[in-house]
């Protein structure tokens, strides 16, 4: 925490908020408080040490007269976002200095003798913030990891992690509790759980997964009935409230998965081999297990502490194929298994889910991480065969919690909640739609859900159906973590929660810990779990732009290889500056400026387009056009394009021959970049209805 004398107030205004500090791209920062309609100015120099995105108390000043904008200055700095920070060494004889990125908008960081490693002058490094100095305000750091320059794939990498404010190593303390666990699981452990040894389990993921947090289980009952279990890694044996590896997983939140790596929230100690539900290996986990009939009707459940042995590891693939042939290992049971899942899944839309399909672009890599091909995954009824049975566990046990008392009072959870749609977006996209022939019913949340639903299996294989998936998904909310159970919109559920992937997710950790106290009737409230929950949630935010930046990363780089190549694509956004494109062949995305059209253009938000001045010609998002590559910027992770073709219209290029041929020569020689390509994208935050298990393709 940091203090500084003020400046003087005006006597008119003598209030301090909380706030959470944004600093744009002039060095000029705004302290965004909630339940205020405008932000709060301050200028760098009343920062008082603040960096971006920290938590911070701020005091006004005074207020603007012009603007009404209120203006003030830092006093506390409560909440660091974060303190890793990558840069290069300035090295003096006996210390030095990191020198951040330009832009970053951090002073450099003091580093002692003593914490310099074996750093050069020149050297890349993260580095730690460890104290502020108090007469200089210079911080001060130690090295945690010097880079390799030459790999400029791992460089980037690591930047973008350390960028979004997630740590590279574990603590030392985190590594030596780990060093502590005890891998052999005892008789005493083994004596208090349901032994589902002889019962036949299997898991099912990604081919390149190598921590597996789930397993089901089958077998007929002499009822008749079958018996699902649905077995998750009780990572709360291991992870245990309080400790080093608690509290560096309550910070992580999540693990993050980058094209090329994935960051884990625990050690792989944990993540791949304790909790990880091997093949052949006795695991301990927290199961919800079904009586269910051959509809998947649920005639009963029981929640407990569990002890599985895995005889298969299937991939996604692999049931695939067994689900299209009608054989293989297990095929009685797994053709079962996805009959009962496709049966729940068309339950479920009937039942106000919402049914957008989504698909998941990834690059292939050689062996140095550079991208030579694109992969579209879809989802198949193999993964819907594992999504659907995770929903049936996440739902009961949040049913369940819902259901009991401490205190005579509702026992605080971490629920998984999503929104209705915001009205006013609702109502723009309901007339957008109109144009095209659809027809919504706004009135209530379960009409606009049947409506999305009709329109949604109306539009597939028409021209406008990428346009108006894209959009429709752009209206919904974001789903959260939060004690306030207010139901999940998208999947038309009451009650849910995350129970499901406790290796990679905090709030399922959460989530473990207080469905065993209920179930032992021993429950001790969280008073700060709606603090936990926010900053789950926060950090989901963060993984999800990490991502986002090592995606466009890879587009980046693979693009650099056609500049001045035209390629078919598919306008992806507007705003008042140009518009976005997506190339149907490699999925990679950039903008065109309008400042490049040679015709004046406005923005209509209600078109969802851009209008010429003169022609009253659009172009709107889901508009298929041909562009040319113009720049393709690594450091910046920007991709210009310039408008050759609009291939809706049959309007040629807005740009001018001459002048596309000068940008595309410019780029060669790393001149001319305008673009922002993809950064800050209007309506960029696609909430899309939570996918339950939300599996990726490194695990």
């Amino acid at each position: 925490m940091t203090k500084k004398k003020k400046p003087k107030k005006d006597s008119s205004q003598k209030k301090t908020y909380k706030g959470i500090v944004d600093v744009t791209r002039s060095g000029m920062a705004f302290v965004a408080v909630e339940g205020l309609s405008s932000d709060i100015l301050v200028k760098q120099k009343n920062l008082n040490t603040a960096l971006d995105g920290d938590e911070v108390l701020v005091d006004v000043i005074r207020q603007g007269r012009s603007l009404g904008r209120m203006e003030g200055f830092v006093t506390d700095v409560l909440k660091r976002r974060k303190t890793e920070f990558t840069g290069t060494i300035q090295l003096n004889k006996t210390f030095a200095f990191l020198v951040p990125e330009k832009g970053a908008f951090v002073p450099d960081i003091y580093i002692p003798e003593n914490s310099l490693k074996e750093a050069k002058d020149g050297d890349k490094a993260v580095v730690r913030i460890v104290a502020w100095g108090e007469k200089t305000r210079k911080p001060v750091g130690e090295i945690v990891e010097i880079l390799d320059a030459s790999d400029t794939n791992d460089l980037a990498m690591k930047e973008i992690l350390v960028e979004s404010g997630f740590p590279l190593q574990f603590p030392d303390e985190v590594l030596e509790e780990l060093a502590t666990m005890e891998e052999r699981i005892s008789k005493e452990e083994l004596a208090r759980r349901k032994d589902f040894r002889k019962i036949l389990t299997f898991t099912i993921d990604p081919v390149d997964a190598k921590d597996f947090d789930d397993a089901l289980s089958i077998r007929k009952l002499k009822n008749g009935l079958y018996e699902i279990g649905v077995h998750i890694a009780d990572v709360s044996q291991y992870v245990q409230p309080g400790s080093a590896l608690d509290k560096e997983a309550d910070r992580r939140a999540t693990s993050v998965y980058l094209p090329d790596r994935v960051l884990p929230m625990l050690p792989e100690k944990i993540s791949n081999e304790l909790c990880s539900l091997r093949p052949h290996e006795d695991k301990l986990t927290f199961s919800a297990v079904f009586q269910m009939d051959e509809k998947a009707v649920v005639k009963q459940f029981w929640l407990g502490r569990t002890v599985i042995h895995s005889a298969h590891r299937f991939t996604y693939e692999e049931v695939q194929d067994i689900i299209e042939s009608g054989e293989g290992p297990y095929e009685g049971e797994v053709l079962l298994l996805n009959s009962m899942a496709q049966t729940m899944r068309k339950k479920r839309f009937k039942e106000g889910a919402i049914n957008f399909s989504s698909q998941e672009v990834r690059f292939r890599l050689d062996e140095h991480g550079k991208p030579i091909g694109v992969v579209v995954k879809e989802s198949k009824e193999a993964h819907q065969l594992i999504e659907e049975f995770m929903l049936l566990a996440n739902r009961t046990v949040a049913e369940y919690v819902s259901k009991q008392k401490a205190n005579k009072q509702p026992v605080p959870f971490p629920y998984r909640v999503h929104d209705t749609p915001d009205e006013e977006k609702m109502h723009v996209f309901a007339v957008f739609a109109a144009k095209f022939g659809y027809k919504f019913d706004v009135n209530t949340p379960e009409s606009i859900a049947a409506s999305f639903n009709k329109m949604l299996q109306l539009v597939q294989g028409k021209p406008e159906q990428h346009v108006l998936e894209t959009l429709g998904i752009r209206t919904m909310a974001k789903a959260v973590y939060t004690t306030e159970n207010i139901g999940h919109y998208g999947l038309g559920f009451m009650h849910y929660c995350h129970f499901t992937s406790p290796i990679r997710r905090y709030p399922d950790v959460l989530v473990h810990r207080i469905l065993a106290q209920c179930l032992a009737g021993e429950v001790k409230p969280d008073k700060l779990l709606e603090k936990r929950c926010k900053h789950s949630s926060e950090m989901e935010r963060k993984a999800m732009d990490a991502e986002r930046a090592g995606n466009k990363y890879k587009q980046v780089e693979y693009m650099q290889q056609f500049i001045g190549d035209t390629f078919a694509g598919v306008v992806s956004g507007v705003a008042h500056f140009g518009f976005w494109v997506e190339t149907v062949d490699t999925k990679c995305e950039g903008l065109v400026s309008i400042h490049n059209m040679t015709e004046e253009f406005r923005h209509s938000e209600s078109d969802y387009a851009l209008v010429g001045q003169q022609t009253g010609r659009k172009i709107r998002i889901g508009d298929k056009v041909v562009i040319r590559v113009v720049a393709a910027n690594l450091a910046k992770r920007q991709l210009d394009y310039d408008l050759v073709e609009d291939l809706d219209t049959g309007a040629g290029a807005a740009t001018g021959p001459a002048r596309g041929r000068q940008q595309a020569k410019a780029a060669g020689r790393g001149g001319k970049t305008g673009g922002r390509a993809g950064a800050n994208k209007p309506g960029s935050n696609r909430a899309k209805a939570d996918k339950t298990k939300g599996k990726k393709k490194k695990k």
